[in-house]
């Protein structure tokens, strides 16, 4: 690869620069942000690792600009700073970058990344010649000219494979025009049809990074999946996205939530995708949506899926809870609760694969427990699992707990 370094130490860009040709690949090099847009016009690069803290225009800055030129084209940019605090982390989003590493350097570490990005680079150009396939095949949406949903499924299919050989979390944004329907009766099919290209062409120019997929996912539904993205770094985006829309200060004088156009949005963020698929995110994408919009519409909420399920222990005696818990913490996430209202709010609140009761649970509690789970939407399909006898030997309840998550 020819990897473009923006570094205004001379002692850093000569250790740098090394560590990059005996990983095998060629190092262009700028001493500023200035002159790194010059040498991009001029010699196409693969990768480029920037220095953050730099005289005149910083790396942040400096980024921006050379997204801008890129346009459609990714080409993953990795920052080198000496900084780790949230704020520098949130710039780097929001700047397009795609990795960090904090100095000093290790050269381990850095031969790690080019070889990862690598193959990453190499899979993205397949992404792109797909793209363009796609381009030709006009599937976009007609009216915003955003994806359509078929394309949608298609490359969010192959840009998963990217992100489970590289290891990286994965994203999806489901987002969802508050009170469409309202809009339409009172200002007719025609303003509809304008404020959903407003929505569309705001959520493009939110997004900053090629590789991120926006489509128009049906009505006045969008979906984006967001690549190596983090739980954080998916509340980031989707806030400023709807703060976006805010400020489109389109009147809506039907809706119930606000004066103006709102959306609500639901974000579900796998840490690690392997061992389900796109679609399951997705899914959890309108979970949270649904949540989102039950919740007072016009704001965000966040699910993060773990490898690990997890379990809702409902036990008054802190002992039995404790031995219970020790059991089964090796294998499952744990949440305790000591009463029978403690216990629905939970549930409602962080979505348990299952809810265990202690065998001296009264039955009346456990009624009351499944009949709050079944009048909403969200908890109805919890399995609630009661222990028969004290509690089990261990190789008896992690059976039951298996048997019971299916």
């Amino acid at each position: 690869m020819k990897i473009l370094l923006v570094e205004d130490s001379a002692t850093l860009r000569l250790a740098m620069c090394g560590f990059i040709r005996k990983a095998g690949h060629e190092a262009v090099v700028a001493e500023s942000g200035e002159e790194a847009l010059q040498l991009v016009e001029a010699n196409p690069v693969d990768m480029v690792i920037m220095d953050v803290e730099m005289p005149g225009l910083d790396g942040f800055e400096t980024t921006r600009l050379i997204r801008e030129f890129f346009g459609e084209r990714w080409v993953p940019i990795i920052f080198v700073t000496g900084m780790s605090d949230e704020d520098s982390y949130q710039k780097g989003i929001e700047a397009g970058g795609d990795d960090y590493m904090i100095k000093p350097v290790s050269p381990i570490i850095l031969t790690a990344k080019l070889r990862a990005f690598e193959r990453i680079v190499d899979m993205q150009q397949q992404l792109q010649d797909l793209n363009q396939e796609l381009q030709a095949l006009s599937q976009r949406d007609g009216l915003t000219d955003l994806y359509n949903r078929r394309a949608y499924e298609e490359k969010a299919r192959l840009q998963w494979q990217v992100s489970t050989r590289a290891r990286e979390p994965v994203a999806v944004l489901m987002i969802d025009v508050d009170h469409f329907k309202e809009f339409n009766d009172h200002y007719g099919h025609q303003a509809g049809d304008d404020c959903l290209k407003q929505v569309a062409r705001t959520l493009r120019e939110g997004l900053h990074r090629p590789a991120d997929i926006l489509a128009r996912y049906g009505g006045e539904e969008f979906i984006i999946l967001l690549p190596n993205t983090s739980v954080e770094g998916a509340r980031i985006v989707a806030e400023a996205l709807r703060e976006a829309v805010r400020r489109l200060a389109v009147p809506h004088a039907r809706s119930s939530t606000a004066e103006r156009v709102t959306v609500s949005i639901g974000a579900a963020v796998a840490e690690h995708t392997s061992g389900m698929d796109e679609h399951a995110l997705a899914r959890e994408a309108d979970e949270a949506l649904y949540r989102a919009k039950s919740r007072g519409r016009d704001r965000v909420e966040v699910r993060q899926l773990s490898a690990h399920k997890t379990l809702l222990i409902m036990e008054a005696d802190s002992a039995a809870m404790g031995a219970t818990g020790g059991i089964l913490g090796q294998r499952f996430n744990i949440v305790t609760a000591a009463t029978a209202s403690e216990c629905v709010e939970i549930a409602h609140n962080c979505w348990p694969d299952l809810i265990l009761f202690s065998a001296g649970a009264p039955g009346e509690m456990v009624a009351e427990v499944r009949k709050s789970l079944l009048n909403n939407r969200h908890t109805a399909g919890i399995p609630v699992v009661q222990l028969e006898t004290g509690l089990d030997g261990d190789d008896r309840l992690l059976e039951k707990v298996e048997a019971a998550l299916g």
